[in-house]
């Protein structure tokens, strides 16, 4: 009983630690990328402050959009929340831990996907149509290679299971290996696709001829822009725990074990700021590629995750 409460409480601590804080990691990679541009950059909580002057601005629906319109960005924001909810930050074992499947959260970073471009297609908006239509190519590719990626992890942990994937890793001194290091490459292109970071495309950038994730978003304001923004914020986030749970499970505490807790959590902070560093370093010496090259990336990502899978099958035969 007592294993439970303490699970109940992490699970809520995370919850918490995810909302609140997944603007403050937009902002830390913001004011880093600033740094490393020789400026000043925004303050840390300038997303915070962003997400509030949305709030308190009215909302426009243009005459083209159908009662859709609303849903779209609700829907997009409902499924990115339950997929931040359910990938593991600073612990495992939490009350989630079952329903958070590799394949379900695949899901829900596609159904956010596919809510975002509906809600571009609804007003008949050119720009809203070209990015959602390279928003669905480039979403063909990103969820192959991350279905791919499952066969490599599933042959490794013997689950699909993100916070067992976790603790598989963690606890079989699986150690590096080329098969993982193709899996992470693989990961960390379909994450700087699906975040929309360079070089895939500019976070930053107002370009209609090379817009995606921002073209689609175009004629939204208010009330529905905040919720397109802070989807955007736990998106990343997500991400990252995503890639800090598979890759770098070390240092994770356990719910049932309060004592475990603090240095769970400052192992996952400091797993963040390592990951924003990298991100805001990797930005500012990259361009951004042209729109028409995208699919050769996430190809490429594609092909590693296959590698990444037959190398660990090719050794499991071998070594049974």
């Amino acid at each position: 009983m007592l294993g439970f409460a303490f699970a109940f409480i992490a699970t809520v601590l995370h919850i918490v630690l995810c909302f609140v804080g997944a603007p403050l990691v937009t902002g830390i990679i913001n004011k880093l990328r600033a740094w490393a541009l020789g400026r000043r950059g925004p303050p840390l909580l300038q997303p915070y402050l962003h997400l509030a002057r949305l709030l308190r601005k009215i909302t426009l629906v243009p005459d083209t959009a159908t009662d859709l319109f609303t849903f779209w960005p609700l829907g997009a924001f409902l499924a990115l929340a339950v997929a931040t909810m359910l990938i593991p930050g600073f612990t495992t074992g939490m009350l989630t831990a079952d329903a958070g499947d590799y394949v379900t959260i695949i899901g829900l970073f596609a159904l956010a996907r596919s809510a975002t471009m509906l809600g571009g297609l609804e007003t008949g908006f050119g720009f809203g149509g070209a990015g959602a239509a390279r928003e669905a190519l480039f979403g063909i590719f990103a969820e192959g290679a991350l279905l791919v990626l499952l066969l490599a992890f599933a042959l490794l942990a013997q689950t699909t299971s993100v916070d067992g994937i976790a603790t598989a890793f963690r606890t079989a001194h699986i150690g590096i290996s080329v098969s993982l290091g193709f899996a992470l490459a693989a990961m960390l292109a379909v994450a700087l696709t699906e975040t929309g970071r360079i070089p895939t495309d500019n976070p930053s950038g107002h370009l209609e001829l090379g817009m995606v994730h921002e073209a689609m978003v175009l004629e939204y304001s208010g009330r529905l822009l905040a919720l397109l923004d802070y989807g955007g914020m736990l998106r990343l986030l997500a991400w990252m725990n995503l890639i800090g749970t598979i890759f770098l499970p070390f240092g994770m505490a356990q719910a049932t074990e309060i004592f475990s807790w603090p240095g769970g959590l400052a192992l996952w902070a400091g797993k963040l700021l390592v990951m924003a560093v990298a991100l805001s370093i990797f930005e500012v010496s990259r361009a951004k590629m042209r729109v028409f090259r995208v699919p050769e990336f996430l190809g490429a990502a594609l092909l590693l995750g296959m590698l990444a899978g037959v190398f660990l099958f090719v050794a499991a035969r071998i070594g049974a």
